[in-house]
């Protein structure tokens, strides 16, 4: 869901959210072309073409717009990083796999505006002089492929890409397709494998993406946020994107609210906005429940405690306090979730993510699994806890990847800020919570089972 205008102007002044990329998501058949246009798209496109390709870099750049897929890399230097005058193709590549647990901004945001895409993909390739985009999709999303598709027929039709899309002689063409479902492959280099038809893997680097990617030429990729943010940025000036958000993370951005909350869905704010606020916006936590923990940027990122929910939504303030705010996926839980349940059940999905390439991700994650499972059902010992966070600092940084980093991030921040919890699953010889009560909406009995484990 997201938040319509009237709401947000109840909520107060001081709450005041940005719909930008969610502005129309209401409105009828708002992501047919039609339908986009009545709300101003491709008003942008037109701006862009009478700019000179390095001048588009250039305003970009000035934006401050950082990617919105996890690392908030400048979108602009991205694009700069391209060699002009080597005589070889050029490629865009927009990453729409999204496979992170608990990310779910992209999306509903190409099946409510997938044409806000399809716009801000022409125009990076005028900045980048690309005559082919990719689009890498989660396979999964049949829906989604299909109205994406639609949406890039209708754009064909319209003379948006094909011949003369980017002027005269500049021809455009835009490719879509399907992953199968590989956690690994929304890893830049390992998508670009996966493109040429290998298995997906990271690659070794350098050669970067910039100077050898798809097909061994430049090639950028980019998040699906992060192009639909372009044509904004040209239409309404890079001002304008600058008045909102922080100075070094300028800007709006969705938010996906998810878990123990009472109205979870999208939220688009300016960066900086905090927890607390958008807890506000969404109605709190579940009737009778409180904060207990929760995830800045999906469950690859270090958790929070109910202690960080004034801590600044943008790069530099989550990651001041020891997180990545990564793709934005507030995944919040509350008392009556086990700590050591919920990190069991993410290491169990990298564990069977990792595509096996290096060692210290293949086999480390095995091991934590195993003892994940046996802390869990209280077979553990005190010395296991020393051994898990020895096993994911050999993990961590150690890998082609980010996977093995994602892996070993909610093992050490859960045993910084519940060690307790693991030790009372050990000495209590299990787990000391309802699995029934952690899923459950607050009941009758709800009150009782928690004066119980309080």
């Amino acid at each position: 869901m997201t938040v319509t205008a009237e709401e947000v102007n109840e909520a107060g002044p001081e709450k005041i959210l940005a719909p930008v990329l969610s502005a129309n998501w209401d409105t009828p058949e708002s992501w047919t072309l039609d339908g986009y246009r009545a709300g101003g798209g491709y008003r942008a496109l037109g701006k862009a073409l009478a700019m000179s390709p390095d001048d588009v870099i250039a305003y970009v750049k000035d934006s401050g717009l950082r990617g919105r897929g996890g690392a908030g890399f400048p979108t602009g230097m991205k694009w700069q990083f391209i060699p002009q005058g080597d005589g070889k193709p050029h490629y865009l590549v927009v990453n729409a796999d999204e496979s992170e647990p608990g990310t779910c901004k992209d999306i509903p945001l190409l099946f409510a505006n997938p044409h806000s895409l399809i716009e801000g993909i022409v125009i990076a390739c005028h900045a980048i002089r690309s005559h082919h985009a990719f689009i890498y999709l989660r396979g999964e999303v049949v829906p989604v492929l299909r109205r994406l598709q639609s949406a890039v027929a209708e754009a064909y039709a319209a003379g948006y890409l094909g011949k003369g899309a980017l002027g005269a002689g500049g021809d455009l063409e835009i490719t879509v397709h399907a992953g199968a479902g590989a956690y690994i492959c929304g890893e830049e280099t390992a998508l670009l494998d996966s493109l040429e038809g290998r298995r997906g893997q990271p690659r070794l680097r350098p050669p970067f993406p910039a100077i050898a990617g798809l097909y061994a030429c430049p090639t950028v990729v980019n998040n699906v946020e992060s192009i639909a943010s372009v044509p904004a940025i040209i239409d309404r000036g890079k001002e304008w994107f600058r008045s909102m958000g922080s100075e070094k993370s300028p800007g709006f951005t969705l938010y996906s609210l998810s878990g123990h909350v009472a109205r979870p869905g999208q939220y688009e704010a300016p960066l900086g906005i905090t927890l607390r606020e958008l807890l506000d916006l969404s109605g709190g936590m579940r009737p009778g429940h409180r904060l207990k923990f929760w995830t800045p940027g999906g469950s690859s990122t270090p958790l929070l405690t109910d202690e960080h929910l004034d801590v600044p939504l943008d790069y530099e303030g989550v990651g001041a306090v020891g997180s990545m705010l990564g793709t934005k996926a507030l995944q919040c839980f509350d008392e009556t979730t086990c700590v050591v349940r919920a990190v069991t059940r993410w290491t169990e999905f990298y564990a069977h993510e990792s595509c096996g390439k290096c060692t210290p991700c293949r086999e480390g994650t095995y091991w934590l699994v195993q003892l994940m499972r046996d802390i869990e059902a209280g077979k553990g010992l005190l010395s296991d806890l020393d051994k898990l966070n020895d096993i994911a600092d050999n993990i961590n940084g150690k890998s082609f990847c980010a996977l093995g980093d994602g892996a070993a991030s909610p093992i050490f921040s859960s045993l910084k800020y519940f060690r307790a919890e693991y030790e009372q699953h050990i000495t209590g010889r299990g787990c000391p919570f309802d699995p029934t009560k952690s899923t459950a909406w607050a009941d009758d009995d709800t009150s009782a089972h928690l004066e119980v484990n309080a």
